[in-house]
Parts: structure tokens; sequence; C-alpha cells
């Protein structure tokens, strides 16, 4: 089998002899090296979830949400309420930890 054929077929598919075969041989070939991507952004939905963003109760996420201050960070179709929880926290002066 070519190494073309193998890079098409699905990993669990693949016998362990094919596998390390492809493994051992795909680094003399011209193989990608992936770029780190960054991470998708973390939202939060409803009151419930600027609740627990904020750490509050539901009648002072409320308030939150009406006060306008965090609006930037809300998309709101019908009930359904998304917000940008980094944008959120930004928006209300609250310091962004960065989880690494």
């Amino acid at each position: 089998m070519e190494i073309k054929e193998l890079k098409q077929k699905p990993l669990w598919q693949m016998t362990g002899e094919e596998f390390l075969f492809l493994q051992n041989n795909s680094q003399q070939h011209n193989v990608k090296s992936y770029e780190p991507v960054e991470l998708a952004k973390k939202y939060v939905y409803g009151i419930l979830g600027i609740a627990q963003l904020f750490d509050c109760s539901l009648p002072t996420a409320n308030r939150i949400k009406k006060s306008k201050k965090i609006d930037k960070a809300i998309t709101q179709i019908g009930r359904k309420i998304i917000v940008d929880a980094e944008l959120a926290l930004e928006l209300a002066g609250r310091k962004v930890i960065d989880k690494k």
C-alpha cells in the first residue's frame, strides 16, 4: 500500500502495522506542521449563564443585563441569550484571567 492510500484510510480501519508504517514513513514526506490555532471564544447562555459568569444571583444577573453595560457582548434572538464571556467581563470592568 502506498502512503497516499494510507493517509486517506480512516485510522480506526488501519491495522497496527499500517499505522506504524505510516507514522515512520510520513516523516520522510511532506508533512504539514500544524500552527497553533486560536482558541474558540467562550460563550455562556441565558440569565443563568450570566449569573454563573459574574458569580451572582439570578436577579442580579438580570439587572446586569438590563443595565446595558454588557450589551456589546450579548446576542439575543427571541428568548435565546448568547453572551461572549470574555467581552462581557471586560465591559463590566472585571479582570479577565488567562487560564493557561
